[in-house]
């Protein structure tokens, strides 16, 4: 289980603190408005920004003072970041070996993670010859192969068309199922929460102001209507 207690973050005059837990292999949707605080709570989890207080751990080992490369989990943003003069094999190799030093067994690795996401076939193709779509694949694999227990996603489809999204997600929702990865999205759609999510943290003005579950998503709910709009 993820267990985020009171992790804090001093912005300017503006104090932003989070607390929940998400069990082991369920997806979390994070809904709130622009500016809410939803991407400073997963920066804080990937360690990219210091913490001013509070903890955090998964199956009760902590990682709130590791480094970012020490903590279990991997991140997708909305921004693939791939390597325009690298193969989509190798960009997903970087997240094995940042040298590109791979053993057989890592190769063979690579290959299983380009499958998993439907991408094995084009995998001697440069990001300049992938669309929109299959560009997310390669940095989704590249997530699969460095193989931890969390993966949090930022939007990373949000500049897809909506038949890509959809195709996206369903990707997600079969790897938490197939390797009990625990998944946090962060979306505005509610939507794609719908679609794949067992819960939903709602963030507003850097607090959880809601967490629920999917089933209570919907405009009925008059404590969430405001943030389905």
């Amino acid at each position: 289980m993820l267990n985020v207690s009171d992790l804090s973050y001093q912005y300017q005059t503006e104090t932003l603190s989070f607390s929940f837990t998400a069990p082991s292999g369920s997806i979390t949707a994070i809904l709130g408005p622009s500016g809410a605080g939803k991407s400073t709570l997963l920066t804080l989890l990937c360690g990219l920004l210091p913490p001013s207080h509070g903890s955090v751990s998964f199956n009760h080992e902590a990682f709130t003072d590791k480094s970012a490369h020490e903590r279990p989990l991997s991140v997708l943003f909305q921004e693939h970041n791939l390597f325009s003069h690298l193969s989509a094999f190798d960009n997903i190799a970087l997240g094995i070996s940042p040298s590109l030093s791979l053993t057989t067994e890592d190769k063979q690795r690579v290959q299983k993670a380009a499958k998993t996401v439907e991408l094995d076939t084009y995998l001697d193709r440069f990001p300049g010859q992938l669309s929109g779509g299959q560009k997310q694949r390669v940095a989704l694999a590249r997530c699969l192969v460095r193989d931890r227990p969390l993966l949090l996603l930022d939007e990373p489809f949000s500049a897809l068309d909506p038949s890509l999204r959809k195709d996206m997600l369903s990707q997600v929702k079969q790897l938490a199922q197939q390797f009990g990865t625990t998944i946090l999205m962060v979306t505005h759609h509610p939507e794609d929460a719908i679609a794949i999510a067992d819960s939903v943290l709602i963030i507003d003005k850097g607090q959880v102001s809601h967490h629920i579950d999917i089933s209570e998503l919907t405009a009925k709910n008059e404590k969430i209507r405001p943030y389905l709009s």
